[in-house]
């Protein structure tokens, strides 16, 4: 016998390997992305809410230097807190701490110390002893109580549009108007299930049928809001509120990141005349271009998720 007829078939490798590699990676994203019995992604609710307010109470009252946002600077959810932080003037309020993804961990560890803690699950332990759940970003952290405020992101940033006005630099900059809730609640409804959430369904999509679903629905209603913008410098008018904040922070990590590496590859942004507008309308507001980085955002994600690219090459 040859050493070439000894060896295994070609076919029978290619084919084990496949069935290998999808296996495997089908767990790890059942770990880092759970999906329903259709392969659909479902996102995990955030488990601390607690409110800041004047209320009698309430352990948490609005002061200043009291509380801390932890944030990972490729996060769009935490991105969100960064942008009404700056537009409210909140900079010497509120300060900030710095995460970053460890790949290996598959977690969250602090640029630097923090409350004596080096990862974010850390902090979650110190907050809730014996804490077993997910540990994401952003946290608002009570520094008095050594607690976690909250840590869900359309939460926090009404929080700070409403309760820091005593210490604010903008304090009268309200992006959240009595006026104007219904509408903004309408548009972040489906702008969250379609576009902030529906990049996510598209990328962590476990079968054919889940991913096109979240695709044609993105899709569908990027382009709804690009009519809308015919007539409409922002989501609700001529006034930007939390509803542009939560739809930016998607926008602007589009094209660098969703479009390719989650597959959401109809169209790029800067195709959608009206929403390339507005993009860079937002962008160019006071104090925004300071609260991201591409290149960081890019090697965030490129970099650390896995099971979406194994290699780890981060594109040009």
């Amino acid at each position: 016998m040859t050493k070439q007829n000894q060896s295994l078939p070609t076919s029978f490798l290619i084919v084990t390997a496949k069935f290998i590699w999808k296996n495997l990676g089908q767990l790890m994203m059942s770990n880092l992305a759970p999906c329903n019995d259709k392969g659909s992604y479902n996102r995990t609710a955030s488990q601390f809410r607690h409110q800041i307010n004047q209320e009698k109470d309430n352990i948490y009252t609005p002061q200043k230097d009291r509380y801390s946002l932890y944030v990972g600077i490729s996060c769009p959810w935490a991105h969100r807190t960064l942008m009404v932080r700056n537009l409210k003037g909140l900079e010497d309020v509120i300060d900030v701490n710095i995460v970053i993804p460890e790949v290996n961990k598959g977690g969250w560890i602090m640029k630097n110390t923090s409350e004596n803690c080096q990862t974010l699950r850390q902090l979650y332990q110190l907050s809730k002893p014996n804490y077993k759940g997910r540990c994401t970003v952003p946290v608002l952290w009570d520094k008095k109580t050594k607690t976690i405020v909250n840590n869900e992101s359309s939460e926090i940033i009404i929080l700070l549009n409403n309760e820091f006005n005593n210490f604010a630099k903008n304090a009268n900059f309200n992006l959240y108007p009595d006026d104007l809730k219904s509408q903004i609640q309408e548009w972040n409804n489906k702008i969250y299930h379609y576009i902030n959430n529906g990049v996510y369904r598209c990328g962590f999509a476990q079968t054919q049928s889940a991913y096109e679903e979240a695709c044609q629905g993105l899709f569908t209603v990027l382009d709804e809001i690009e009519a809308h913008f015919v007539n409409n410098r922002y989501l609700c008018g001529d006034r930007l509120t939390l509803a542009d904040i939560r739809l930016f922070t998607t926008l602007i990590r589009f094209d660098t990141v969703y479009y390719s590496l989650f597959k959401c590859s109809l169209k790029m942004i800067k195709n959608f005349n009206n929403l390339s507008r507005y993009l860079e309308d937002i962008n160019n507001l006071s104090g925004i271009k300071n609260t991201y980085d591409l290149k960081v955002i890019k090697q965030d994600y490129y970099g650390n998720l896995f099971p979406l690219n194994p290699s780890g090459i981060i594109p040009l």
